[in-house]
Protein backbone atom coordinates (compact mmCIF):
# COMPACT_ATOMS: atom_id res chain seq x y z
CA UNK A 1 0.00 0.00 0.00
CA UNK A 2 0.98 3.66 -0.34
CA UNK A 3 1.80 4.17 3.35
CA UNK A 4 4.24 1.26 3.14
CA UNK A 5 5.86 2.82 0.05
CA UNK A 6 6.35 6.17 1.82
CA UNK A 7 7.81 4.40 4.86
CA UNK A 8 10.28 2.45 2.73
CA UNK A 9 11.32 5.56 0.84
CA UNK A 10 11.79 7.39 4.14
CA UNK A 11 13.96 4.53 5.39
CA UNK A 12 16.18 4.85 2.31
CA UNK A 13 16.58 8.59 2.86
CA UNK A 14 17.28 8.04 6.54
CA UNK A 15 20.06 5.55 5.81
CA UNK A 16 21.64 8.10 3.47
CA UNK A 17 21.51 10.77 6.17
CA UNK A 18 18.90 12.79 4.26
CA UNK A 19 16.74 13.22 7.34
CA UNK A 20 14.64 16.16 6.11
CA UNK A 21 13.47 14.08 3.14
CA UNK A 22 12.99 11.07 5.40
CA UNK A 23 10.79 13.11 7.74
CA UNK A 24 8.57 14.19 4.85
CA UNK A 25 8.08 10.57 3.75
CA UNK A 26 7.40 9.29 7.26
CA UNK A 27 4.82 12.03 7.81
CA UNK A 28 3.15 11.09 4.53
CA UNK A 29 2.97 7.46 5.66
CA UNK A 30 1.44 8.48 8.99
CA UNK A 31 -1.18 10.69 7.32
CA UNK A 32 -2.30 7.72 5.25
CA UNK A 33 -2.18 5.24 8.14
CA UNK A 34 -2.10 6.91 11.60
CA UNK A 35 -1.73 3.61 13.49
CA UNK A 36 1.31 2.50 11.44
CA UNK A 37 4.05 2.08 14.05
CA UNK A 38 7.23 1.96 11.95
CA UNK A 39 7.08 5.46 10.42
CA UNK A 40 6.35 7.03 13.82
CA UNK A 41 9.43 5.44 15.37
CA UNK A 42 11.60 6.27 12.37
CA UNK A 43 10.19 9.81 12.26
CA UNK A 44 11.23 10.28 15.87
CA UNK A 45 14.71 8.95 15.11
CA UNK A 46 15.18 11.33 12.15
CA UNK A 47 13.90 14.30 14.13
CA UNK A 48 16.41 13.44 16.86
CA UNK A 49 19.17 13.23 14.26
CA UNK A 50 18.18 16.74 13.12
CA UNK A 51 18.31 18.03 16.70
CA UNK A 52 14.53 18.55 16.83
CA UNK A 53 14.07 16.92 20.22
CA UNK A 54 10.85 18.75 21.12
CA UNK A 55 9.22 17.48 17.91
CA UNK A 56 10.58 13.96 18.28
CA UNK A 57 9.24 13.35 21.80
CA UNK A 58 5.47 13.52 21.06
CA UNK A 59 5.89 11.31 17.98
CA UNK A 60 7.74 8.69 20.01
CA UNK A 61 5.23 8.96 22.86
CA UNK A 62 2.47 8.20 20.35
CA UNK A 63 4.49 5.23 19.08
CA UNK A 64 4.76 3.86 22.62
CA UNK A 65 1.02 4.26 23.11
CA UNK A 66 0.38 2.40 19.86
CA UNK A 67 2.57 -0.57 20.84
CA UNK A 68 3.50 -0.42 24.54
CA UNK A 69 5.08 -3.89 24.49
CA UNK A 70 7.47 -3.14 21.61
CA UNK A 71 11.03 -2.32 22.80
CA UNK A 72 12.17 -0.07 19.92
CA UNK A 73 9.73 2.82 20.51
CA UNK A 74 10.65 2.87 24.19
CA UNK A 75 14.37 2.82 23.41
CA UNK A 76 14.03 5.78 21.06
CA UNK A 77 11.81 7.62 23.54
CA UNK A 78 14.38 7.05 26.30
CA UNK A 79 17.04 8.64 24.06
CA UNK A 80 14.73 11.57 23.32
CA UNK A 81 13.94 12.12 26.99
CA UNK A 82 17.65 12.12 27.80
CA UNK A 83 18.33 14.65 25.03
CA UNK A 84 15.47 16.75 26.41
CA UNK A 85 16.87 16.52 29.96
CA UNK A 86 13.83 14.57 31.16
CA UNK A 87 15.88 12.05 33.12
CA UNK A 88 12.92 10.78 35.13
CA UNK A 89 11.09 10.03 31.88
CA UNK A 90 14.17 8.25 30.54
CA UNK A 91 14.32 6.12 33.68
CA UNK A 92 10.62 5.22 33.34
CA UNK A 93 11.25 3.87 29.84
CA UNK A 94 14.18 1.71 30.94
CA UNK A 95 12.10 0.41 33.85
CA UNK A 96 9.38 -0.56 31.39
CA UNK A 97 11.94 -2.25 29.12
CA UNK A 98 13.34 -4.13 32.11
CA UNK A 99 9.82 -5.34 32.94
CA UNK A 100 9.27 -6.43 29.32
CA UNK A 101 12.55 -8.37 29.18
CA UNK A 102 13.74 -9.14 32.73
CA UNK A 103 16.50 -11.46 31.49
CA UNK A 104 18.07 -8.92 29.13
CA UNK A 105 21.28 -7.58 30.74
CA UNK A 106 21.38 -4.57 28.41
CA UNK A 107 18.18 -3.14 29.88
CA UNK A 108 19.48 -3.71 33.41
CA UNK A 109 22.67 -1.87 32.49
CA UNK A 110 20.81 1.02 30.85
CA UNK A 111 18.47 1.31 33.82
CA UNK A 112 21.49 1.53 36.12
CA UNK A 113 23.01 4.23 33.92
CA UNK A 114 19.71 6.12 34.01
CA UNK A 115 19.67 6.01 37.82
CA UNK A 116 23.27 7.24 37.87
CA UNK A 117 22.54 10.16 35.53
CA UNK A 118 19.45 11.11 37.53
CA UNK A 119 21.48 10.98 40.74
CA UNK A 120 24.18 13.20 39.23
CA UNK A 121 21.55 15.67 38.04
CA UNK A 122 19.95 15.80 41.50
CA UNK A 123 23.34 16.39 43.10
CA UNK A 124 24.08 19.23 40.67
CA UNK A 125 20.72 20.82 41.48
CA UNK A 126 21.41 20.57 45.21
CA UNK A 127 24.80 22.21 44.74
CA UNK A 128 23.18 25.02 42.78
CA UNK A 129 20.45 25.62 45.36
CA UNK A 130 22.54 25.18 48.52
CA UNK A 131 26.26 24.42 48.19
CA UNK A 132 26.51 23.83 51.95
CA UNK A 133 23.57 21.42 52.10
CA UNK A 134 23.94 18.46 54.44
CA UNK A 135 22.76 16.24 51.60
CA UNK A 136 25.70 17.38 49.49
CA UNK A 137 28.14 16.25 52.16
CA UNK A 138 26.20 13.03 52.71
CA UNK A 139 26.28 12.20 48.99
CA UNK A 140 29.99 12.96 48.87
CA UNK A 141 30.58 10.76 51.91
CA UNK A 142 28.71 7.85 50.36
CA UNK A 143 30.81 8.18 47.20
CA UNK A 144 34.03 8.20 49.23
CA UNK A 145 32.85 5.18 51.19
CA UNK A 146 32.05 3.24 48.02
CA UNK A 147 35.57 4.00 46.78
CA UNK A 148 37.14 2.75 50.02
CA UNK A 149 38.32 6.25 51.01
CA UNK A 150 37.13 5.82 54.57
CA UNK A 151 38.87 8.76 56.25
CA UNK A 152 37.46 11.18 53.70
CA UNK A 153 34.04 9.56 54.08
CA UNK A 154 34.16 10.12 57.84
CA UNK A 155 35.03 13.79 57.42
CA UNK A 156 32.24 14.30 54.89
CA UNK A 157 29.68 12.56 57.12
CA UNK A 158 30.82 14.76 60.01
CA UNK A 159 30.32 17.85 57.84
CA UNK A 160 26.83 16.60 56.99
CA UNK A 161 26.03 16.17 60.69
CA UNK A 162 27.31 19.68 61.42
CA UNK A 163 25.17 21.13 58.62
CA UNK A 164 22.04 19.30 59.83
CA UNK A 165 22.35 17.60 63.24
CA UNK A 166 18.88 16.02 62.84
CA UNK A 167 19.49 14.40 59.45
CA UNK A 168 18.65 10.67 59.72
CA UNK A 169 21.20 8.16 58.49
CA UNK A 170 24.39 10.18 58.92
CA UNK A 171 25.16 9.02 62.46
CA UNK A 172 24.17 5.49 61.47
CA UNK A 173 26.73 5.51 58.66
CA UNK A 174 29.41 6.84 60.99
CA UNK A 175 28.55 4.16 63.55
CA UNK A 176 28.87 1.45 60.90
CA UNK A 177 32.28 2.74 59.83
CA UNK A 178 33.54 3.05 63.38
CA UNK A 179 32.27 -0.42 64.25
CA UNK A 180 34.10 -1.87 61.24
CA UNK A 181 37.24 -0.09 62.48
CA UNK A 182 36.69 -1.53 65.99
CA UNK A 183 36.28 1.99 67.40
CA UNK A 184 33.56 0.84 69.77
CA UNK A 185 33.23 4.01 71.83
CA UNK A 186 32.87 6.17 68.74
CA UNK A 187 30.37 3.71 67.25
CA UNK A 188 28.27 3.72 70.43
CA UNK A 189 28.24 7.52 70.55
CA UNK A 190 27.07 7.77 66.94
CA UNK A 191 24.41 5.10 67.25
CA UNK A 192 22.98 6.80 70.34
CA UNK A 193 22.71 10.04 68.37
CA UNK A 194 21.03 8.19 65.50
CA UNK A 195 18.48 6.60 67.83
CA UNK A 196 17.77 9.99 69.39
CA UNK A 197 16.75 11.15 65.90
CA UNK A 198 15.05 7.93 64.71
CA UNK A 199 14.14 5.79 67.74
CA UNK A 200 12.36 3.21 65.57
CA UNK A 201 15.36 2.61 63.27
CA UNK A 202 15.77 -1.15 62.81
CA UNK A 203 19.24 -0.70 61.30
CA UNK A 204 20.39 1.43 64.23
CA UNK A 205 19.07 -1.10 66.76
CA UNK A 206 20.90 -3.86 64.91
CA UNK A 207 24.22 -1.98 65.09
CA UNK A 208 23.57 -1.22 68.75
CA UNK A 209 23.15 -4.94 69.47
CA UNK A 210 26.34 -5.75 67.58
CA UNK A 211 28.25 -3.16 69.61
CA UNK A 212 26.88 -4.56 72.88
CA UNK A 213 27.72 -8.11 71.78
CA UNK A 214 31.28 -7.18 70.87
CA UNK A 215 31.80 -5.50 74.23
CA UNK A 216 30.52 -8.53 76.14
CA UNK A 217 33.12 -10.80 74.57
CA UNK A 218 36.29 -11.35 76.62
Amino acid sequence: DLAFVHNNLGTVYQRRGAHARAVAEFRAAIRLQPDYLAPRVLLGASLLAMGKVAEAIPELERAVRLEPTQPLPRLELAKAYERGNNLAGMLDQYRALRALAPQDPEYIYQMGQAYLKLSQWCLAQMRRLDPQSARIYESLAEAYRAQGRTDQAIRAFQRAAEADPKLPGVHLSLAQIYFEQRRTEDARREIEQELAIVPESVAARSIQRKIASSESKP
